[in-house]
């Protein structure tokens, strides 16, 4: 573009030309101007760096801001209403960015908020408030994964504007993070609700260096042909000049970075013409070693040292180098070298800073993190070794692409010179990689398809993606579909496939992914796998961003697993698969698991439960490592193997939180403990038995609980009564150490105490427990906030009754909760009550209460053979009056007749012949009524049956009953038994004075009005075969294990109300189905599929199970003789 094209700051409305400190905007930003101002399209730039893209981000926002101009001219700001997203890959960007837009943008009442890892102090209310925020792509998708149901989501509907700094990280392995978030912001854009919102219009503007495939990411993000601007070289405003060198790789990358030490000084001379360099180190000793290599080199040429140009330059150096704080520092600034990096204070830092602008100090060796913050450029930038030293990982890994331009952008110095050198240094094997990003000629993929399962989990969780055919729009929203067409052959699709066939293959790919959630129970789908739902697992996979393959070890985890075995599943993660075990490290780990000293809570052992004297896997290394180090004071000093365990602890510790929760939503109490216990020693690095649990307090190291140990202080209670003075000469220091020390207690919680204790229940077999908590002291004035969650489960039944988290600081003390318990079927359950801090180790509380069998008033059975649960436990019959209970004693099996009582066995061909049990009672509430009994009155009841017409009057609770025996009486034959129909379709009454006023109205005619209103008279010989052969076909059902259904006691007797489902033997619990009746089924015989009576028995047992999980002690009772009842529930 011409000189006389570039755009003024004065084309700006006046209320934004102070945004900008120059007169001009340059030909790059100049071109760019009115797209980026005066209209809404999405664009997508590629521009070397350096060429000065941030004033293109800084454009379109003043042109949202300019949507709150009035026609007067005034600026009218609503807070939160239009929101920017910027998105970049390095933390130290977005920092930049936060102070630069602060100082532009703060004067008009825009507010800036930082979402990083560096920064832990935001709320919902200030994203709902923020105009700007500025995140990376993980960040942000954490924030929107796991906040969705406090509102996390709903600043989404505000966002106007998204701006991508640095996109070509789509290529690494983090780029999917960024993918995942830009395809989440594109599919909720297309929401029908968000219409309205700014969010439907929103505009994309996305920036990278020099790309060849920049059109595959203007079709990702719908640019228009207008959008798309690509920049070559000659809009940097310094020519470049780049080298790439090759290394042979050495033993590991700790030596090969050492290694590149001795090469720098002659690259330097080589390349740098006597001007300033910048040399990029991974780490900060790394960089401080080069600057003590390079000095020392240096000093050997006495007076022809090439970094000294002067003897006025010397003179400043001498003068300077007292000034500074470091010891070694001065010596190096007296050769012309220094060193930057954050270990440096602040003084120190400006100092060299200083001397480097002025042209005193000409190379200094620095960390990747001055590529990103402080201006310093310079004539040559040499990088050593393209990998850095991974925090999070705790290994080394390959610079991402935008951390390596942005250093080599540092080259070339604008006012100065009109070159600049880039030299890089690394391995052989990766040179080409580095020529072809240098040079512009990497093309940028997608890396979603390796995580797209969890990333999917995210936004089905998000409730973003609600069935399959939103899954499948989702993925066609992102990069992948992209590339996917572009390059098949990549994503493992043959080359030369037509379009449909890969939108084919993506739908197969969608469908597998959603198969696999499913199976696992991550999510929860519809009869036809259409409707899609996140579950419990599915939610706690994407709250604590895990590997899909790490929860599935979790779900398969044993139900009653323990610490040793809960460590394990931590080890076997795919977040730390990476650490490999080394060939020289083997010695020292099998010395380590040989335990001598009997160091280690827990070993590798053989199949022979011997310890193993070689160790062989990953695996394993990793369980050696992270016992020894959680002992508290560690025998393994190798600088890799460290960093390896710093790795273990911090992903393990999150792992193992998610475990907690996955084990509380399962009611699994023996996983919940092991699973808390050890997130809280992998957090402190300790286990809850080391002798150094004081570590735990701030401004105790290992040295200073060493000397405490020494003397005798191993807990906080101990310490809390020391003498600070003894203190203070034991750990060798001066006043006030031993104040400071004993100070350091009040950063732990409140002390409380809990007691369980039973108490009295008038619900029969229900166990009543009250938990107690106290607090002990009151807590401090802190802003630090401390949670304990209170659990109440038994051992043997491995099963949680009450989980509560409680904030320490705000509970009412004293805390009661009432706990209710079914009462024990075996010898003993012992319950405990225990109070589990999140945070510190060493402080928890236990409580265990021992549960005894009942001695109630229950049925005895005494048989050699017992009968199958399906069968009727016993053919006498006790029934209670509900107004008059009367008292009876056992039967009188002498005057038994066994051919006058009709038969109850539902099969006869699949059991022998059983001796007849006999019940003894244990108190005496209930009448037996003998077959002569029931007959009689049969007799008497039944000479002649009356007209019967519906009920009118029918509970809430029959309604559903009494449509399900029309339906039935609708579905049977024409020739179906009369008697069933009429018991089909008589109502049930609502209570007992409707089941006598029914039992009254038997008073006239043999006959029976029908449905169809036929008359048919009955004989007696007709109606007791019909009595003999359906009490035949009966269906039996599963008795209660809590209360048996013959004893019910005079005090629950007066207070039941009968059942009209249990009156009419119809309906006995919900989850019981009755029997379908096909039409060709016989006329007088009603048939029973015996294995529906199973699986209703096995339905019966599963609800009684969730019934008492939500309700403890309460169970679902269930009639073991329905037809019985069924027959003579006219009586």
């Amino acid at each position: 573009m011409d000189t006389h094209s570039l755009k003024s700051v004065s084309d700006l409305p006046g209320n934004f030309r102070s945004a900008f400190s120059f007169r001009y905007f340059n030909s790059l930003q100049s071109e760019c101007f009115p797209l980026c101002f005066h209209s809404d399209i999405n664009m997508v730039i590629s521009a070397p760096t350096g060429s000065g893209k941030t004033v293109l981000f800084e454009l379109s926002i003043l042109r949202l801001l300019s949507k709150s101009i009035s026609k007067e001219g005034r600026f009218l700001h609503a807070k939160g209403a239009l929101k920017t997203v910027y998105i970049s890959p390095s933390k130290a960007l977005v920092q930049e960015k936060l102070r630069d837009w602060n100082q532009k943008f703060n004067s008009w009442g825009i507010s800036c908020l930082e979402l990083t890892g560096d920064n832990e102090t935001y709320s919902t209310r200030n994203i709902q408030d923020a105009d700007i925020i500025l995140t990376t792509p993980e960040k942000f998708d954490a924030v929107s994964r796991y906040r969705v149901t406090s509102g996390g989501l709903g600043f989404f509907s505000d966002i106007a504007l998204v701006l991508i700094d640095e996109v070509h990280l789509l290529n690494d392995p983090r780029g999917a993070a960024l993918e995942a978030i830009v395809s989440r912001i594109k599919i909720l854009s297309s929401n029908r609700e968000l219409r309205s919102c700014p969010l439907a219009s929103v505009r994309l503007l996305a920036v990278s260096a020099t790309i060849p495939n920049i059109e595959d990411l203007a079709e990702w993000l719908k640019v228009p042909t207008a959008g798309i601007k690509r920049f070559g070289e000659e809009m940097r405003p310094v020519k470049l000049t780049t080298k790439v060198f090759g290394y042979a790789a050495a033993k590991n990358d700790f030596l090969f970075e050492k290694r590149l030490q001795n090469y720098i000084y002659d690259i330097l001379m080589q390349y740098s013409k006597g001007k300033s360099a910048l040399v990029f180190c991974s780490t900060r000793k790394g960089a401080q070693e080069a600057a003590q290599m390079l000095a020392q080199t240096a000093m050997t040429y006495g007076y022809s040292n090439p970094f000294i140009k002067s003897r006025e330059q010397l003179e400043r150096l001498r003068e300077a180098s007292p000034m500074c704080s470091d010891k070694q520092m001065q010596s190096y600034i007296l050769q012309g070298v220094g060193y930057h990096n954050g270990g440096l204070c602040q003084k120190d830092r400006s100092l060299v800073e200083g001397l480097f602008l002025s042209g005193d100090i000409q190379v200094i060796c620095t960390t990747n993190t001055l590529a990103h913050g402080i201006n310093l450029p310079a004539h040559t930038v040499v990088i050593k070794s393209t990998q850095h030293f991974n925090k999070e990982k705790g290994h080394y890994m390959e610079y991402d692409r935008s951390t390596l331009l942005q250093m080599c952008g540092r080259a070339g110095r604008p006012p100065f010179d009109d070159t600049g050198m880039v030299i890089i240094m690394t391995r052989r094997q990766t040179v080409h990689l580095y020529e072809n990003l240098l040079n512009g000629c990497e093309v940028v993929e997608s890396q979603l398809l390796p995580c797209l399962i969890e990333h999917l989990t995210a936004e089905i969780v998000q409730l973003t993606v609600s069935d399959v055919t939103r899954a499948i729009e989702w993925m066609k929203c992102s990069y992948l579909y992209v590339r996917m067409k572009k390059n098949p052959e990549n994503y493992a699709i043959k080359k030369g496939i037509p379009k449909d066939r890969v939108e084919k293959h993506l739908q197969e790919l969608c469908l597998q992914k959603i198969n696999e959630l499913s199976q696992y129970q991550m999510i929860w789908t519809d009869t036809d796998g259409f409707v899609l739902k996140p579950e419990e697992p599915g939610r706690l996979m994407t709250k604590y961003y895990l590997k899909f393959d790490t929860m599935k070890y979790i779900i398969n985890a044993p139900p009653g697993y323990s610490l040793d075995e809960a460590l394990h599943i931590v080890c076997r993660a795919e977040e730390i698969s990476w650490i490999q075990l080394r060939r020289n490290e083997k010695k020292t780990l099998n010395d380590v698991n040989a335990d001598k000293e009997g160091r280690l809570r827990f070993h590798i052992n053989d199949n022979k439960g011997k310890r193993k004297k070689r160790i062989q896997t990953r695996e394993e290394k990793l369980f050696v490592l992270a016992n020894d180090w959680l002992t508290g004071d560690p025998s393994i000093h190798d600088l890799s193997m460290t960093q390896d365990t710093n790795s273990i602890c911090s992903n393990g510790s999150r792992i193992a939180r998610c475990m907690k929760e996955y084990f509380i939503y399962k009611k699994n109490y023996k996983g919940t403990i092991s699973s808390t216990l050890l997130a809280k020693s992998l957090y402190q690095k300790l286990w809850d038995d080391s002798p150094y649990l004081l570590k735990q307090l701030p401004g105790i190291g290992m040295v200073t609980a060493k000397a405490l140990h020494s003397m005798g202080v191993r807990s906080f209670e101990a310490l809390a009564d020391a003498d600070p003075r003894r203190i203070e000469i034991v750990t060798g220091r001066k006043y006030p150490f031993g104040n400071h020390i004993k100070e350091s207690l009040s950063t732990l919680p409140p002390k409380v105490e809990i007691k369980v204790e039973e108490v009295e229940c008038q619900k029969q077999g229900v166990s009543k427990l009250t938990v107690t908590l106290r607090r002990l002291s009151q807590p401090l004035q802190s802003t630090k906030r401390h949670y304990a969650d209170m659990i109440v489960g038994s051992e043997e039944e491995n099963f949680i009754h009450f989980h509560e988290k409680i904030r320490m600081e705000d509970f009412s003390s004293p805390y009661c909760v009432t706990v209710l318990l079914e009462r024990p079927q075996q010898a003993k359950v012992t319950v405990k009550a225990d109070l589990i801090f999140e945070e510190y180790i060493g402080i928890d509380l236990h409580e265990t209460l021992l549960l005894k069998k009942a001695n109630t008033n229950k049925i005895n059975y005494k048989s050699e053979n017992r009968l199958p649960h399906y069968y009727p436990p016993m053919v006498d019959v006790c029934t209670v009056d509900d107004d008059n209970p009367v008292k009876a004693g056992p039967s009188n099996r002498k005057d038994t007749k066994k051919d006058d009582m009709p038969s109850f066995k539902l099969i006869d061909d699949d059991s022998e012949e059983e001796k007849e049990p006999y019940v003894t009672m244990e108190d005496d509430d209930c009448v037996v009524i003998n077959e002569h009994t029931v007959f009689d009155h049969i007799r008497e009841k039944a000479k002649c049956f009356p007209s019967l017409s519906f009920l009118n009057q029918t509970s809430p609770a029959s309604a559903k009953s009494t449509l399900k025996r029309k339906s039935l009486v609708e579905n049977a034959s024409p020739e179906l038994d009369p008697l069933f129909q009429y018991d089909s379709i008589f109502g049930s009454p609502t209570n007992n004075k409707d089941i006598k006023q029914s039992a009254e109205q038997i008073t006239s005619p043999g006959y029976t009005k029908l449905a169809d209103n036929t008359e048919r008279p009955y004989s007696d010989d007709k109606i007791f075969n019909y009595i003999r052969k359906r009490t035949k076909n009966s269906p039996v059902l599963a008795t209660s294990k809590t209360e048996d259904p013959l004893t019910i006691s005079s005090q629950e007797g007066r207070n039941a109300e009968i059942s009209p489902y249990r009156a009419y033997g119809l309906l006995v619990s919900p989850s019981v189905k009755r029997p379908s009746i096909k039409s060709d089924a016989p006329a007088e015989i009603l048939s029973f599929d015996i294995s529906m009576v199973k699986r209703s028995s096995t339905s019966l047992e599963h609800n009684k199970r969730l019934f008492c999980s939500t309700v403890p002690g309460k169970s679902i009772d269930s009639d073991s003789y329905l037809g019985f009842k069924s027959i003579f529930s006219f009586l």
